[in-house]
């Protein structure tokens, strides 16, 4: 069993991105996995001060919220984080940016508990769910590109999006792409889903399925060493 820390960013608890959310969580649950969803909102009442002017003698953070308690008792310990916001200016809502500007001060040199926070925060499998009333193509694309420089940094494999159209509340059910069905499935298959992140010298098969690969053709690997 692996588990899944779901942090949604929307202050709307019964919106578009918590729909998704919990599609995924019960996509997770059934496959056998266990998922935890956080309000952001609720677990950050505070944004990032200045480091060095709020931050305890022994190194902790003295800002009196959730989010220490959300970072070792829910982050660390989880195997994948699944970011859940809705688009806002075209960009992540503040409250998911918050999270990501206060873990700067858990992963510092002067916080005492950083090497248990940094070796936690790399490799995990990470997704997005995104909520957006637009359906252009492209309106997400800001959101997405930050998550994959923030997957990079953390060696971590970015293995999905899935993004609802609505603005109304829940009305991403009505979506004919269906993302709640999707959500729910990337819930299941998210230890799973395949991941591929090439570098110039890296040996890639010809095939990119398993069942391909086994055809005479398919098994062929390859670099650009070959061209």
């Amino acid at each position: 069993m692996s588990r899944i820390v779901v942090l949604c960013a929307s202050p709307r608890p019964d919106g578009n991105s918590m729909a998704m959310s919990l599609a995924l969580a019960d996509g997770a649950r059934e496959a056998g996995h266990e998922a935890d969803i956080v309000e952001l909102g609720t677990a950050m009442t505070e944004t990032l001060r200045d480091c060095r002017t709020c931050r305890r003698p022994d190194g902790t953070c003295s800002i009196e919220d959730d989010f220490a308690t959300l970072v070792h008792e829910l982050v660390v310990p989880a195997d994948a984080t699944v970011y859940a916001t809705p688009l806002y200016w075209y960009g992540m809502a503040a409250s998911l940016k918050n999270y990501f500007d206060r873990l700067t001060c858990y992963i510092a040199a002067s916080y005492p508990r950083r090497d248990e926070v940094v070796p936690a925060l790399l490799g995990k499998r990470i997704a997005l769910l995104l909520a957006s009333e637009e359906r252009y193509p492209a309106a997400g694309h800001g959101v997405t590109f930050q998550l994959q420089e923030i997957a990079r940094y953390l060696r971590s494999p970015f293995v999905g999006v899935v993004n609802g159209i609505g603005n109304k509340r829940g009305e991403v059910r009505y979506d004919p792409d269906r993302p709640l069905d999707a959500a729910r499935r990337l819930g299941a298959e998210l230890f799973e889903r395949h991941h591929s992140d090439y570098w110039m010298q890296a040996e890639r098969p010809n095939a990119v399925w398993p069942e391909a690969r086994d055809d005479a053709i398919g098994a062929e690997v390859s670099t650009y060493d070959d061209i």
